[in-house]
């Protein structure tokens, strides 16, 4: 896995035996930072077979149409089809001019118990998980190597801030259910999980 950062949002890159995935790019108008953060990490274009986006929030989704006109596929989690085109009012109110809408007819759609299979193709092992506590689109990727990147989802330390967040609390407990070693999030910081759950 190499973490890619040239704006807010932390992108991850993750090679497999026969592709490579993309999880997740930031807002429209780094296109620039990025090619200088995947030449900085050894990465081609060519490298990326898939990118796909934990949620469609403008922080999230901001390069997929560019990248998806540079040759790279798209793979969408069914779930997350109503929502794909959450940030193209935000962007034309920005008014940023190179954002391209993502065309779901274009992109690969899977059912999320299908997610293991295709990410097999990939030479990729692991699964995507509905984590929907953040928004209703979110999706976490979980590999079974420990690692697992979830986006926007809020630390588990969080919880005990609130009185009553069962969404939360039921992401985790989900997500934990994978014992993994490693969290990777969107904003925050890795979190490394030695031996214990939380």
């Amino acid at each position: 896995m190499i973490q890619l950062r040239y704006g807010n949002t932390n992108t991850f890159y993750i090679p497999g035996r026969t592709g490579g995935l993309l999880v997740d790019t930031d807002y429209a108008g780094t296109l620039t930072g990025f090619f200088k953060a995947i030449k900085q990490a050894g990465i081609s274009i060519k490298d990326i077979t898939y990118v796909f986006a934990t949620h469609y929030h403008p922080d999230h989704c901001g390069l997929v149409g560019q990248l998806r006109s540079l040759g790279v596929g798209l793979l969408i989690a069914d779930v997350q089809l109503p929502f794909v085109h959450f940030a193209d009012g935000i962007f034309e109110k920005d008014g940023i001019n190179d954002y391209i809408a993502v065309n779901e007819q274009a992109a690969d759609i899977i059912a999320l118990s299908e997610s293991r299979e295709f990410l097999k193709g990939l030479g990729i092992k692991g699964e995507l998980i509905h984590t929907p506590s953040h928004s209703e689109d979110s999706v976490s990727l979980i590999l079974d190597d420990g690692c697992c990147f979830v986006g926007d989802t809020e630390p588990y330390e969080y919880l005990s801030a609130y009185e009553d967040n069962t969404a939360l609390k039921n992401d985790w407990e989900r997500i934990l259910s994978y014992d993994p070693s490693h969290i990777c999030y969107a904003h925050a910081n890795d979190k490394i999980i030695k031996g214990e759950k939380p």
